[in-house]
Formats: C-alpha cells, structure tokens, sequence
C-alpha cells in the first residue's frame, strides 16, 4: 500500500473523509495536526502526529474606522502572519522531518486553511523532495471572504508565490477557482476537485419529515455576502396575503447564535416563525436537514465570485430534499450545481423566491409534503469516496511523472 502525509487541521469535511477512504483506494494516510477536537472521530486505525499549538492572537479585522480599530487591524495582519497558526510550523515540520527520515512515504498532501500547511509541506519538500500536492479549500491571496489590506494582500500574494512554486500541482474546489490559480501560477498543474457529501449519514433510513412547513438552514453567515432578509422579505409578503398560513410554517437556523439575525427577523415581523436553535453537531444537523421540507442555502452576494461553494449544499443534495438557493447571480457555482443536479430552486430576486416559496408551500398543502428532489445518478457523483477517487487519480498521476 501506498503511504501519504496529510499535513491538515482535522475539520470540516474534506480531510476527514480522506482519511477516511484513502485506503480503500490503495493509499495509507498519515495525519500531520494540530491537536485534534475532542469530539473527532478519527478512524482509530489511521496514524496521527499531534504537534504544537496555534497562535491566539487578540487582534481582530476592524469592522469600524476609528484610530483604535485601525491599530488593531494593523496589529492583526502582523500578529497573524500568514494566520493564527504559525506557532503550529516549526514543532509540525520537526515532526514530518523525523517521520519522513524513519519510513518510506510517496507523496504529501498539504490542504488548507491553515495556509501555514503549506508553508510546512514546502519546507518538507526541499528536505525529502516527495511529490507534493497543495489543496487550496479556499484560495490564499485570491480568498473571496479576503479582509485584510492591500498591503497585507501584496505581502500574501508574494508568499504565495514563493510557498506554492515547489508543490507539483495544485488541487481548489471548483473550476473558477482552479482557472483564477492558473493566472496566478502558470504552468502549474492545477485540478478541481469539489467537496462532497458522506453517503454513510444519508443512506440510512429516511427520516420522517416535519408536519410543519419547515425550511432550514444549516451552518455559518457571512453577513454582508449572504442575505437572510432576501427570503424574509418574501415571506412577510406571503403571510400578510394570506397565500401562507403562518402557524404551518417554521424557519430553523442550526449555527452560531447570532444577535444582528434576531433583529432581522423582528424587523420582519416574523417572530415566532423564524426560529434559531444555536450550533449542533454534524450528526443533528444532518438530522434537522432531512425531516425539513426544504433546504435553504444562502449563495454569495458578489457578482465577481463564480466559484463559490459552501459545504452544505452537498450535504443538502445528499438528503434529496428540495433546496431552495437565494441571493448571488445567474451562473454562479450553487447555479449550476442545482442545474446539473436538478437539486433544487436557485432564485435571486425577490419575486422569483416569493414565487418559488408560494409554489413550495402550495405542494405542502396538497400532498402533506415537498417532493424529493435530485439525479441520484447526478448527486452521486459528489460523495466523499467519489472525492477521494480524485485525489487518487492525481496522486497516482504525480507518481509517473
């Protein structure tokens, strides 16, 4: 069998479904991390080196302008330089250096964020000079969330530049993005590979959906990119024509508890409908995912960003509930996702999701509920083992080079 070193926080989804079915594919992984969560299910066969410790910086972006807030900026951007975990560097690359000294390894995955991954993977490269693969999760300089200054963004461009010259390809999760690294680094070999969904949390047996009109939401806001007030709008104007009975409907989000969200839906007038339940595990929010009616996904409000995807439209995708995409532009990422996968609705004016949500809504008083959507065949090319077969592909293709 192969071996591989996955230089990685274990987070999210992405590296922990590599870890997870690299070995079916021929491919032992051994994870470089910092230390894991306490609630990690690492699969206890799989080998993990826990080194150092991140940076906790007291500085934060400054979302104001006054003198305070920009010297707290500036102290941000220098503190956390390239980001929070560059005290996990040195303790990581002394590790990989005496690992890969020890034993016989064929490549090295680095992913990030952290970008500090990379920056140890590139040290480990010039030490062992191991085929190298750089995933990019979210892109480094070219980061679409990106809110540090210019002068930062110059600095990290460069960096960049130097970190990611000696990887042997690169690996980001959608084809525009894939497409913007290739401006920035030519020549290189460069791949997308999206994120996916664990087929495992939605093959079991099919959870019995809500009595209610239940539209969900799962996972972060990024406010001033993702918009709740697009749907509440809409729905506010539904109720107040009588087109929806309030008591049959409820608006979940499962995330953060967020303070500016309750004003949002009591600058609605739709207290009472539209609900937080605060941050779930994974396990639960696949749960509240598949007994709800519909799935909401916020797109991103950048007309510039067509490579955008958040996780959860694969694990929405992966239940076969019908979701219901607001906000962003026509042929964004979620755009031509639902289009291929005929997931769901992606509406972006206030009319088109009045119009959607009233269609919806006029189903569920029909039929007592809102149809499956989906190509299974479509939807099924996005699990993690699909995922995991290309990575596969280009390891393997790094190796006959």
């Amino acid at each position: 069998m192969k071996k591989v070193l996955i230089i990685a926080r274990y987070f999210g989804t992405r590296i922990p479904a590599l870890v997870k079915y690299l070995p079916g594919f021929g491919w032992q992984p051994v994870l470089l991390t910092t230390a894991l969560p306490p609630d990690s299910d690492m699969p206890p066969e799989i080998a993990v080196i826990e080194t150092g410790s991140r940076t906790e910086s007291h500085f934060a972006p400054a979302a104001g302008r006054s003198i305070l807030d920009r010297f707290l900026a500036v102290g941000g951007e220098i503190v956390n330089y390239p980001d929070s975990y560059k005290g996990w560097k040195d303790s990581a690359i002394r590790a990989g250096d005496d690992l890969l000294r020890k034993d016989n390894f064929d490549a090295v995955i680095s992913s990030s964020s952290p970008i500090t991954a990379h920056l140890i993977a590139g040290e480990l490269k010039s030490r062992h000079g191991l085929p190298w693969l750089a995933d990019l999760r979210d892109l480094w300089s070219q980061n679409h969330n990106y809110y540090y200054s210019p002068l930062r963004r110059a600095f990290d461009r460069r960096l960049e530049h130097k970190t990611l010259s000696a990887a042997d390809a690169l690996v980001t999760v959608s084809r525009p993005w894939a497409d913007r690294l290739a401006k920035l680094h030519p020549g290189k070999k460069i791949y997308a590979i999206t994120n996916g969904y664990d087929a495992d949390m939605t093959s079991v047996t099919p959870s019995a959906l809500t009595s209610k009109f239940t539209v969900s939401y799962t996972g972060n806001i990024y406010r001033g990119k993702q918009s709740p007030a697009r749907l509440f709008t809409p729905l506010r104007s539904l109720i107040s024509e009588g087109a929806i009975t309030p008591d049959d409907v409820e608006v979940r989000f499962y995330g953060p508890a967020l303070a500016w969200l309750d004003k949002e839906i009591n600058k609605a007038e739709l207290s009472g409908i539209v609900r937080q339940y605060g941050t779930v595990s994974r396990q639960v929010a696949v749960e509240k995912q598949r007994e709800s009616q519909v799935l909401w996904l916020m797109d991103w409000d950048d007309p510039t960003e067509d490579g955008w995807y958040p996780l959860k439209i694969f694990e929405y995708l992966g239940t076969g509930r019908p979701v219901l995409a607001t906000g962003g532009a026509a042929g964004s990422a979620v755009d031509r996702l639902l289009a291929a996968t005929k997931g769901g609705v992606h509406a972006i004016t206030v009319e088109d999701i009045k119009n959607t949500l009233r269609d919806l809504y006029n189903e569920y008083k029909l039929k007592g509920e809102v149809s499956c959507y989906g190509l299974r065949e479509e939807i099924g090319k996005y699990t993690h083992r699909e995922m995991t077969g290309r990575f596969v592909t280009v390891l393997e293709g790094l190796l006959e080079r």
